[in-house]
């Protein structure tokens, strides 16, 4: 990162940040010359930063339509017959792709004049293309607890904010600080780490400014949790915000979403609205000094803006890449200022923790993984969609309940991209917490669930985890930026039949992306190669120039 840079984009701060300043420039040679002036940062800064998005310029921006190719729809094999009934309508510069919409549910995935389809949707096209269709999307919710944490319906707006009242009349900004801490609440993005820790570092940090920013840039194909909450229950995540906000002394609440969920970005701006024309934050107001405001910043087409620094770099205008830590973003965050970053089921949990007590939530799951956690359960499924459970259940449980797969499954990729490829034989040993994952060799992460079927090519499946990376890495460290695309094309040629793999160059290749990379992008897809490897070697076996009889050690998540 360029401390610099950061401090130039700091001068017009938020209300007019540089980022959506280039969004709006959509690659403009002479309207980014002009931002380059107004913000007095290079014209290579600019128009490299611009390159670093799919949907500002480049090959991939400013089309018609765009198609899904994400790791839900590639399984479900939906996405030729995609392509080919939008290509009667359009040619073929007109149409894109992205990675992923977060339809997996029901896959047949596609974007068609900035709007989300999905299912049977390809199947009518006619009435989309004349506006007189919206897609008809429908997915089921479970809550498998006594009590629903998260998917609670929200029913009285301003009843719901009644709490925050409540709480801080009530006890200092400590106590709140130290319920969170011992509700033992882990991130729920996929690192799983402590977010009472999180809060109280950036509490602890004395500055005039400090953000909240809430990740919901939710670009893990196969999940769609995190926009369900933000299209369905909005106000639990501005209530956690609010709170995290009154906790460290902050005065913004950024809502980072992904250009792929528009739904999101307008169900989110509703919600803001009704919360300022409650004019909840004059009542709420228990400090003279405490101010807070809500602001949507929506993306542009960049994975890597799910890891937080680059989430960060990108709201200041800078190219998404990550930064080395320390320090940290509660010390050093949004435009150096001291920020809370978390995802957006961690915020939404908030609410609950506070109004039925620390020790409650804690009481659910199992040692360190406590609270609820959502599943994201794709069209594998024979009732796909979204589940909350407690954590420590049995993913046995969680598959019968959603009754089974509807075809022949040989693994299951749970947490996106860089989670744990786990063989069906293996999933009565797992309970759905970060510690029971771990043990097995695999990653909960965000929770998503994709089924690879029988028929899959096992070493298709990975070359297309590299390819991903490959597309998606931000280019800053070697090991992810080269590796991948060593990753790539080793199993592009066996594939073809051009060069058999050397078992023990592709470990050299995994160990070096694993332990120099300096993100969990280029070091988390080892995991999934590793973990195919380990469990399928018999089906890639042929694909080796020698018979492997090596044990592959996967690294503890």
């Amino acid at each position: 990162m360029s401390e610099n840079l950061t401090q130039l984009s700091a001068r017009k701060g938020l209300k007019e940040n540089l980022f959506e300043q280039m969004v709006q420039a959509k690659g403009d040679p002479i309207r980014l010359k002009d931002l380059s002036k107004e913000y007095k940062v290079g014209e290579a800064n600019i128009y490299g930063a611009s390159t670093a998005y799919d949907f500002i310029q480049g090959d991939n921006a400013n089309k018609k339509a765009y198609v899904c190719n994400g790791s839900s729809c590639l399984c479900a094999g939906t996405q030729e017959k995609v392509n080919q009934q939008l290509l009667e309508k359009f040619d073929q510069q007109q149409i894109g792709h992205v990675t992923c919409l977060g339809r997996c549910h029901e896959n047949a995935s596609f974007q068609l004049n900035g709007e989300n389809y999905s299912g049977d949707d390809i199947n009518q096209l006619d009435a989309i293309i004349k506006n007189s269709k919206q897609s008809d999307e429908n997915y089921h919710v479970e809550c498998r607890l006594p009590q629903p944490l998260l998917t609670e319906a929200i029913e009285d707006t301003a009843g719901y904010y009644q709490l925050f009242s409540k709480v801080t009349g009530q006890h200092n900004r400590q106590e709140l600080l130290q319920q969170v801490v011992d509700s033992g609440l882990r991130g729920r993005g996929g690192a799983g780490f402590p977010t009472g820790f999180k809060w109280q570092s950036c509490a602890n940090e004395i500055a005039e400014e400090k953000y909240i920013v809430c990740n919901a840039d939710e670009g893990d194909p196969g999940a769609f949790s995190d926009r369900y909450l933000l299209e369905e229950r909005p106000h639990a995540v501005l209530f956690g915000m609010l709170m995290a906000g009154y906790l460290s002394g902050a005065q913004w609440g950024v809502l980072y979403i992904r250009d792929e969920y528009p739904d999101s970005v307008s169900q989110i701006q509703i919600a803001i609205d009704e919360f300022e024309k409650l004019s909840l934050l004059d009542d709420l107001k228990t400090d003279s000094d405490f101010e807070f405001q809500f602001k949507i910043v929506r993306g542009a087409g960049a994975y890597i803006c799910g890891e937080e620094t680059a989430l960060l770099r990108s709201i200041e205008g800078q190219r998404p890449m990550v930064s080395v830590r320390p320090p940290f973003p509660t010390v050093k965050g949004l435009f150096g200022k001291p920020t809370i970053l978390n995802n957006v089921e961690t915020f939404a949990a908030i609410h609950w923790i506070l109004e039925n007590s620390a020790e409650k939530f804690a009481a659910i799951g199992n040692g360190r993984s406590t609270g609820s956690k959502l599943l994201s359960l794709d069209s594998c499924f024979k009732r796909p969609g979204i589940y909350e459970v407690a954590m420590g259940e049995p993913l046995a449980n969680i598959i019968e309940q959603a009754g089974g797969f509807v075809k022949a499954i040989k693994a299951l990729h749970i947490g996106g991209p860089l989670g744990g490829l786990i063989p069906i034989e293996k999933i009565a040993d797992l309970t759905i917490d970060f510690e029971s994952f771990a043990e097995q060799g695999f990653l909960l992460g965000h929770g998503s669930i994709i089924g690879l079927p029988k028929s899959y090519d096992i070493a298709d499946y990975v070359h297309h985890l590299f390819e991903f990376t490959e597309v998606e890495s931000c280019g800053k460290c070697f090991p992810c930026r080269i590796g991948s695309v060593r990753g790539k094309e080793m199993f592009a040629d066996a594939l073809a039949g051009k060069h058999l793999l050397e078992k023990t160059l592709l470990d050299d290749l995994l160990d070096t992306m694993e332990q120099g990379s300096l993100c969990a992008l280029g070091g988390g897809v080892p995991l999934p190669v590793k973990n195919a490897l380990q469990y399928f070697m018999p089906e890639m076996q042929h694909l080796f120039s020698q018979p492997s009889v090596q044990t592959i050690h996967v690294r503890e998540a």
